[in-house]
This record gives C-alpha cells, sequence and structure tokens, in this order.
C-alpha cells in the first residue's frame, strides 16, 4: 500500500497510464483482427487495405511504448506475406 504523497501519486498515474495503454493495445489488437479476418475471406484488395491501416497503428504502439520494435516488425512482416500469397 502507497503511503507517502510521492508513492500515492505515482500509484494515480500508474493506473491512467494502465488504462490508455490497455485502450491502445485493444485497439492496435481491432486492427489486427480485421487484417485477420479479410485473409481469410481469402480477398487480397481488402486484406492489403486492413494491413495498410493497421501499420500505422502499429508503428504508433511502439513509439509509446506498448510492444516492442521486434514485435510489431515480425507480426508485419507475416501478415504482408500471407496477404501477398493469397494472389498466388
Amino acid at each position: 500500500m502507497a503511503n507517502t504523497p510521492q508513492s500515492k501519486k505515482r500509484a494515480r498515474q500508474n493506473e491512467r497510464r494502465y488504462a490508455v495503454n490497455k485502450a491502445r493495445r485493444s485497439r492496435i489488437r481491432t486492427f489486427l483482427r480485421k487484417v485477420e479476418e479479410a485473409i481469410a475471406s481469402g480477398n487480397q484488395d481488402a486484406a492489403a487495405a486492413a494491413l495498410r491501416e493497421a501499420q500505422p497503428e502499429l508503428a504508433r504502439g511502439v513509439t509509446k511504448g506498448v510492444m516492442h520494435k521486434n514485435t510489431v516488425a515480425r507480426k508485419l512482416s507475416r501478415l504482408s506475406a500471407r496477404v501477398k500469397a493469397l494472389a498466388a
């Protein structure tokens, strides 16, 4: 339990940051789900469009510290490869 004024303030800040990060992570997952659904439908145009929309959101997650840079790079690489494979 926080006792000092500083630790009480930090606890309040942590709660706020947690809420913001949780919302941001949820938003990123929604964009990823849209890409997955478009890939599952087999429509390459829709999948490519969904991927284009998801890319800036994932990059924003990196800059805000919600996700690691390499994790996002890996996800984008794998998704783009799957979208590209729809054409074949």
